[in-house]
């Protein structure tokens, strides 16, 4: 007798996979980490393997896991095919996203992709600015949803979440213990003026070592350890690092992540992009801190 597998099961699975654990698995699901646990354990069932490896202290996939993700994936994405090509095709057309260059990362790559899977026949397209270009473009009418990095929220705004705004450098690198201390910034960037305010007010000398309009030059030279700059924490590259100044460098507050969402007649799919946000940082793992 044929047997079947429970698609909801499989796409729990996915998302342990992709996320790296249950907690984070069920944020991004809107499920709860019970709900989650029990579909794994009902696919395992199902399949009499043990997908999990549950021995360490993180989450990793067996073997029999690897050859079922493998499958898996290849499987949801026929499904969510084969769902909107036969369903109404109302939600066809375009959303614009703004998203501050520094916090694109790590929450963002994942809302698209878990948007595209549930509809696959939107296209949303990602614009990479800072926070006051972004703020003009939804003025404009020109983003249907944007995110932002402002000290406070402003009327028809929604904080997401708050974060630390910290320095960052060169892994072991020297560059903070300059004086006058080598800062790279855009002329744009929210954290510009306040690292001179608060490098001013503990006395420190500065000076601007590198100014340039695009990020990836910023990165490169704080990598590199020719100067440092400031993020907020959790949303920087690999290649920098927390400077551990104990002290030596000013204290810098702390700045939202808000979501403003427009009133474009795109209705529930933008509000399920917003959702999906949303819930993106709400996921422990997502919503990191120092």
């Amino acid at each position: 007798m044929p047997r079947n597998l429970d698609l909801t099961a499989l796409r729990s699975f996915v998302a342990v996979a992709d996320t790296g654990g249950v907690t984070k698995a069920a944020a991004i699901l809107n499920l709860t980490q019970s709900a989650v646990s029990m579909q794994l354990k009902r696919l395992e069932e199902n399949l009499d393997q043990n997908l999990l490896d549950r021995s360490g202290r993180g989450i990793a996939l067996t073997g029999a896991g690897e050859q079922l993700l493998s499958y898996g994936r290849r499987l949801l994405a026929l499904n969510d095919e084969v769902y909107s090509r036969m369903t109404h095709s109302a939600y066809v057309g375009d959303l614009t996203l703004g998203v501050p260059h520094d916090i694109v990362y790590p929450a963002i790559p994942y809302v698209l992709k878990m948007f595209a899977a549930e509809h696959p026949r939107m296209r949303v397209q990602l614009i990479s600015s800072s926070t006051k270009r972004l703020v003009s473009l939804f003025e404009a009418g020109k983003c249907d949803l944007i995110l932002t990095t402002e000290r406070e929220g402003r009327p028809g705004g929604e904080t997401l979440v708050e974060k630390p705004l910290i320095w960052f450098g060169a892994p072991g690198g020297k560059a903070w213990q300059e004086r006058p201390l080598p800062l790279a910034s855009e002329p744009i960037c929210a954290f510009r003026r306040p690292m001179q305010i608060a490098l001013d007010e503990a006395g420190i000398p500065w000076q601007m070592a590198v100014e340039s309009d695009s990020s990836r030059t910023i990165e490169a030279t704080v990598s590199g350890d020719i100067a440092v700059n400031a993020q907020l924490a959790g949303s920087t590259i690999p290649q920098l690092e927390p400077i551990p100044h104990g002290g030596a460098l000013p204290d810098l507050g702390t700045f939202c992540i808000n979501m403003y969402v427009g009133d474009a007649p795109k209705g529930d799919v933008l509000g399920h992009l917003a959702d999906l946000v949303r819930r993106s940082y709400s996921a422990p793992a997502l919503a990191l801190t120092a």
